[in-house]
């Protein structure tokens, strides 16, 4: 695996992470090239997008509160952060889209991944671009974590909309994702609960724990447990995948995992830095000594 710059020499002969604006990059990939393209852009929230790391010990004095009085010194550790908004986000998505749809071999497929706010946009968008007859499935993952509204139903699901380049020719190996328990086990045979269930299009799945092996402490970091899956059903072993906004790494970490090549892309110094320590020299923090609690604002 190599880590280049995007004036640097594009070839994939090695797994690759770029550092550069991925509008440049991707014009400079081959044609046809990728069984998987996984987009996760910025979701246009209008706010900064921030996760604080911080360690945490016993202290009499110290400035937080635990469980039975106890109490804590707190120490940041890091802030990463970044500006997740845009005048004209459609405008930023359809160069970026048309190109990735160059990049698809005829059995390639495109998985874009945004939420609520954007996705019926995107959605036209994709139609336009793609061809409704390319559009495969609309993916509804679902979580539990984060702030609760009184005033509306929490917004706890991401859209990852799935559309093939070309019709009827795309790759997928529904027998190659893990499968799993079904929701009401005593309604089916024993032998069938134990085997477990193909996940619909509908995913329950955790986001990363935050004392999780995977965590890097990445603002928008996705669980390797959804990509993995992605990668796993669209994309043949050996196949070239590619995430133009690459942000903590984690296709190229599930990428490895599973016998396939990888291209991330991605303009922050600071996602590079997180990439090549968690590609390089494992994700996260260690340390016995500390608790870690990570702090988002969003």
């Amino acid at each position: 695996m190599r880590f280049q710059g995007a004036d640097d020499s594009i070839s994939l002969d090695d797994d690759v992470v770029i550092a550069g604006d991925n509008a440049a990059v991707l014009a400079r990939l081959p044609d046809g090239a990728f069984d998987l393209i996984y987009m996760d852009p910025p979701f246009n929230t209008g706010r900064t997008q921030a996760r604080r790391s911080l360690s945490v010990i016993a202290d009499l004095n110290g400035d937080r509160v635990g469980f039975g009085g106890r109490r804590y010194r707190s120490t940041l550790l890091r802030s990463l952060s970044y500006d997740d908004s845009f005048g004209d986000y459609m405008g930023f998505l359809e160069p970026r889209l048309v190109r990735a749809r160059e990049l698809l071999a005829p059995h390639g497929t495109l998985y874009f991944h945004i939420d609520y706010r954007e996705a019926h946009y995107c959605k036209l968008l994709l139609d336009e671009l793609f061809g409704r007859e390319a559009f495969l499935n609309e993916l509804i993952w679902s979580y539990d974590y984060g702030a609760k509204p009184r005033r509306r139903w929490p917004a706890k699901h991401d859209t990852i909309l799935v559309y093939v380049r070309k019709p009827g020719a795309h790759w997928f190996d529904a027998d190659a994702v893990e499968r799993e328990p079904y929701m009401a086990p005593g309604l089916v045979s024993a032998e069938k609960a134990a085997r477990g269930k193909r996940p619909t299009d509908v995913w329950f799945h955790t986001i990363v724990p935050t004392n999780g092996r995977e965590k890097t402490g990445y603002p928008t970091q996705k669980p390797e447990g959804v990509l993995r899956r992605i990668v796993a059903a669209s994309s043949r072993p050996g196949g070239w995948c590619l995430d133009p906004f690459a942000g903590s790494g984690t296709l190229g970490a599930v990428c490895r995992g599973l016998g396939r090549r990888f291209v991330l892309v991605d303009s922050s110094p600071v996602a590079i830095d997180v990439m090549r320590g968690r590609l390089l020299g494992g994700a996260g923090y260690e340390g016995d000594e500390l608790n870690r609690l990570e702090l988002r604002s969003d």
